[in-house]
């Protein structure tokens, strides 16, 4: 089983939005362009698409200040039926693929209640993100299993893409239309909970 984050686990879309509005409005950028490009790929690849030839290390500092003081004060929650969901599953067959970063996803688990898996796949890792294959394929790497043999939860284009893109199978959450090429579609991540459960079982 592996797990995006954020849109899927927790629902933390507005400080998203919040976050990107601020780190475009610091470069005098366009806010929703920078948002939506942010929401398809990873930070380092959506500096890349909004600024070519910028110092990704600058670029880089002011999203994670910006980050991680709404890691520490932001409010927001997890979707319902996650808590019970993720405390279902036995810790070694699942993870989290995410384009965020590791120690921001912990500090945001452990404020709404979520467990934390033994794996986690952040925008630190991969060579590629998302829609590459490359996380998902380092998530099963890393539970030592065959892509083939896991499922993916997402709840965007770019992430279904990514999944199905590593051989896996993937099921759609938290959207009112399925994403193109997902498996499966469920309106919330509550509605797909015991199908996830029974999956795994």
């Amino acid at each position: 089983m592996l797990f995006d984050v954020d849109g899927t686990l927790l629902d933390a879309l507005e400080n998203q939005r919040r976050v990107w509005h601020a780190w475009a409005a610091h470069y005098r950028l366009d806010p929703a362009v920078v948002y939506q490009t942010a929401l398809q790929t990873r930070p380092l690849d959506t500096f890349a698409a909004m600024m070519p030839g910028a110092d990704a290390d600058q670029c880089l500092r002011l999203l994670h200040q910006l980050e991680d003081e709404d890691a520490l004060i932001g409010t927001y929650g997890a979707f319902p039926g996650a808590v019970e969901l993720l405390a279902a599953l036995p810790r070694q067959r699942w993870a989290l693929v995410t384009s965020n970063y590791a120690h921001r996803v912990r500090l945001r688990f452990q404020r709404t209640g979520l467990r934390l898996p033994e794996v986690i796949v952040d925008a630190s890792m991969p060579a590629y993100g998302k829609p590459h294959p490359a996380p998902y394929l380092l998530a099963a790497e890393r539970l030592g299993v065959a892509p083939g043999g896991c499922l993916v939860i997402e709840d965007t284009a770019s992430g279904v893409q990514a999944g199905v893109a590593a051989g896996m199978t993937v099921w759609a959450v938290n959207t009112p239309v399925p994403p193109p090429g997902c498996h499966r579609h469920y309106r919330s991540l509550q509605a797909a909970a015991d199908d996830i459960r029974n999956h795994v079982a």
